[in-house]
């Protein structure tokens, strides 16, 4: 999987982008996200609040229950807001 980290939560990640194996246990976004945040204190503290984080798999809007799968590109970002 290739994850991709936006604004913020990129400076609290240390990357913009990793490319990672997904464990077996991994089924989902929510699954991903956990797994994400028990990798280091910086993925933590940038996942600690999910309600402000939004994710895409393969560049489109997802929910929590979307499935993900080896080779799939993970957006994870804050809201984004236009004008």
């Amino acid at each position: 999987m290739k994850i991709l980290w936006f604004a913020w939560l990129r400076t609290r990640v240390g990357a913009a982008e990793e490319t990672l194996a997904k464990p077996a246990e991994v089924t989902d976004v929510a699954a991903l996200l956990d797994w994400l945040a028990a990798r280091s204190p910086g993925h933590a503290e940038a996942l600690k609040n999910r309600a402000v984080v939004r994710v895409a798999v393969n560049q489109t809007y997802v929910k929590s229950d979307h499935p993900v799968a080896d080779g799939d590109e993970i957006a994870i970002f804050p809201p984004v807001t236009g004008g």
